[in-house]
């Protein structure tokens, strides 16, 4: 009988390990997510125009944010066209910005757009949902004198 309650005791334990890695997860965007999440934006630019399409990534209640994925919009010479994390960044140029390790990572995302339609890039940013610098990988593409972009955290 003994053998049944540790039997029981250790599945339990596995079920709820089991449990919190899955809900770990779906907590966390993938970079398919946020492949789809660009080209999905990058479309709902190109059917509603600039102005409606900046405002809906940039909107909290948007379909453009899942998780801690957001997309943003920056143009090639650096200024931000569109923010789904923090809208106060839209309208300012921010090519000089760099990460914590020095990293220009608006400058380099925006040459990285003037030569290639499609690219990832690798630096380190605060993640919104556990407020912690991590390596996040944002995948960007280029559209006419932009780069729409989203990005994932890796734990």
């Amino acid at each position: 009988m003994q053998a049944i309650h540790t039997l029981a005791a250790a599945l339990v334990v596995a079920s709820l390990s089991f449990v919190a890695v899955i809900a770990q997860a779906q907590t966390h965007a993938t970079r398919d997510d946020a492949t789809a999440m660009v080209r999905k934006g990058v479309a709902f630019v190109k059917a509603n125009g600039k102005q409606k399409g900046y405002a809906e990534i940039t909107s909290k209640q948007g379909q453009f944010r899942d998780r801690d994925l957001y997309l943003v919009v920056y143009g090639l010479d650096g200024t931000v066209h569109a923010h789904g994390a923090n809208e106060k960044m839209v309208g300012k140029n921010l090519i000089d910005l760099k990460d914590v390790e020095g990293k220009p990572f608006v400058k380099e995302r925006v040459e990285l757009g003037t030569r290639q339609a499609t690219f990832w890039q690798d630096y380190k940013f605060t993640n919104p949902v556990t407020k912690k610098i991590e390596p996040k990988q944002m995948y960007c593409e280029r559209l006419d004198d932009t780069v729409v972009c989203g990005g994932v955290y890796r734990h």
